[in-house]
């Protein structure tokens, strides 16, 4: 699977449309295949996919951490390869575990080699226990927003970002980070699920829709398909 070339164009026309069938059969192969499940069948970003891992989006099954940060990875590649895009940094999924559990010391190092003040949008994966979240530190437009497809209320997150905010502008650049003008947002305009197993799916769907600022138009029907499209991008290595 890692060597074969599909065209893009096979595989779906248009994000709400529903996927082809050489796509559906993409998905067959991956999740019902015979080989191992421990089979890799995509590397990229120094993350390797397994079937195992790609088959956390088949039905409804969770979402696994792999996946989330694969996908995350993607969206900052298309924003760096793209004019006109926000610029993208994707935190992995143990990022803010960490600094919510162990401070900002357990996270200084973490991005020794990168400038994150220097992009426009700061993506967080959150996962609170059987739940995935996304936090959005928008530099550009002076905002943190935390999107939560079951509406759920985090104001901690939002602290805990701005507290990472100031410590890591304080470290890195040895000033003192300036809030004027900001705002801090439970984000409650957003699409909502309604089952209990979507919530990684929402997350990466709720990512790629602001890394374009582009209006958050999907629903919960729109899962099914989202989960075959994503395979497809993630075994190609690109967004649609």
């Amino acid at each position: 699977l890692k060597s074969q070339q599909i065209s893009r164009t096979k595989y779906v026309n248009h994000l709400f449309t529903e996927p082809s069938d050489e796509a559906d059969e993409l998905c067959q192969r991956i999740w019902n295949g015979q080989s191992s499940q421990s089979e890799e069948i995509t590397e990229a970003f120094g993350i390797k996919l397994t079937r195992r891992d790609l088959s956390t989006l088949s039905d409804r099954n969770w979402l696994n951490d792999q996946v989330i940060d694969f996908y995350l990875q993607l969206i900052c590649q298309r924003s760096e390869a793209t004019e006109n895009l926000p610029k993208v940094y994707a935190f992995n999924t143990f990022f803010y575990l960490n600094i919510s559990t162990k401070g900002y010391d357990s996270v200084r190092r973490w991005t020794r080699k990168v400038d994150i003040f220097e992009y426009d949008l700061l993506l967080v994966p959150i996962h609170l226990e059987a739940h995935w979240c996304l936090a959005i530190v928008d530099l550009a437009m002076k905002r943190i927003d935390y999107y939560d497809s079951l509406l759920g209320r985090n104001k901690k997150c939002l602290d805990c970002l701005k507290n990472y905010l100031t410590e890591e502008y304080e470290d890195k650049k040895k000033e003192t980070f300036g809030f004027k003008g900001w705002k801090f947002s439970l984000r409650r305009d957003i699409p909502r699920q309604t089952n209990g197993s979507d919530c990684g799916v929402f997350v990466c769907k709720f990512a790629e829709f602001a890394s374009r600022r582009a209006p958050m138009a999907f629903t919960q029907q729109h899962m099914p398909n989202y989960r075959r499209v994503m395979v497809y991008e993630l075994v190609e290595k690109k967004l649609l």
